[in-house]
């Protein structure tokens, strides 16, 4: 298996390899922890945030953390850094990247950490750029996805609620087309529904109505309305409550898994949190041995088969 890339932009840089790769490898760091404990031992991550977080930015910590690693994080890059001098994403990245190994951001605007990554040196993982990408989420929802059904093919799954500004659902879409007979569901408002581009290449239906289109699926994934990429509190608040999912409803449809990348608003009923059908903390969990993955991967690390280390003969993504 190969995983040959420098950088971690998006997830049309995976191939299905790559994927298969990371979902292995993700078993064996949930499954066996203590062979990775020294893995990154004197090697430095930095998260450098211009967008709020809290599983994201804390989860990479983390992961560098149990590798062995250290963090210096910068989660306020907005107010506390030099980009509020002027300074350039490419020369901020050209200048962190001297004192850390390894760089994961997460900024606003669309095709900025790509933009990011030309002025780095060492690896830059996409943390979530606009309404673009999170492809480190969409890795994490597919080990998920993996765990719980025992398989990554041949299932059904319902998008439901924002997937026009939706990143993850953008992401996790691309990355599921690389396998096989999946069937694809989106719910949404006229007005959010998801890109054609992003659809085009699967086998879809669209709906507007929630009850019509969670129907006989193996996942729903639910997702919030963005009220911060709408441009006033108006136009975000004809959409607010549209989708509503609870234990009524799911006790109608079997056993269906459910799924949502979190933070949720009103779309989630609390009553689901201790149901087995709802995975949603089980993504928050899975994010942790995903990211420990794509660090190590990405800074020459293979699986350890037994007490040895594998390395990679060079640097992680093109």
């Amino acid at each position: 298996m190969s995983f040959n890339h420098s950088h971690l932009l998006n997830t049309k840089q995976f191939q299905k390899s790559d994927l298969e790769q990371i979902i292995d490898f993700s078993h064996d760091i949930e499954n066996h922890p203590e062979k990775y404990q020294d893995l990154l031992k004197g090697k430095i991550l930095s998260t450098l945030f211009y967008e709020a977080s809290t599983r994201t930015r804390i989860s990479f910590e983390a992961a560098m953390i149990k590798l062995g690693g250290s963090v210096i994080s910068n989660p306020g890059m907005v107010q506390f850094s030099s980009v509020s001098k002027g300074e350039t994403l490419k020369d901020t990245a050209k200048v962190i990247g001297s004192y850390c190994d390894i760089m994961a951001i997460r900024h606003p605007e669309k095709g900025s950490v790509e933009e990011f990554s030309k002025g780095s040196d060492i690896p830059t993982i996409n943390a979530g750029d606009g309404i673009a990408e999170h492809p480190t989420q969409a890795l994490l929802d597919m080990y998920t996805i993996e765990k719980s059904l025992g398989r990554i093919n041949n299932f059904k799954i319902a998008f439901v609620g924002d997937l026009k500004y939706g990143r993850t659902v953008h992401s996790l879409v691309r990355l599921l087309r690389r396998f096989d007979n999946i069937e694809f569901v989106f719910v949404s408002p006229e007005q959010l529904k998801i890109p054609h581009k992003i659809a085009k290449k699967t086998n879809h239906r669209n709906t507007f109505c929630m009850n019509d289109g969670i129907q006989d699926v193996d996942i729903i994934y639910m997702t919030r309305i963005q009220k911060e990429r709408f441009k006033n509190k108006k136009e975000y608040k004809k959409f607010v409550g549209v989708y509503h999912l609870n234990k009524t409803i799911l006790d109608t449809l079997g056993d269906v898994k459910v799924m949502h990348p979190l933070p949720r608003v009103d779309e989630l009923s609390t009553d689901l949190d201790n149901d087995p059908r709802s995975i949603y903390f089980d993504q928050v969990k899975n994010g942790l041995y995903v990211r420990m993955v794509i660090i190590s991967l990405l800074l020459g690390h293979k699986k350890r088969e037994k007490k040895s280390s594998l390395l990679c003969s060079s640097p992680v993504l093109d």
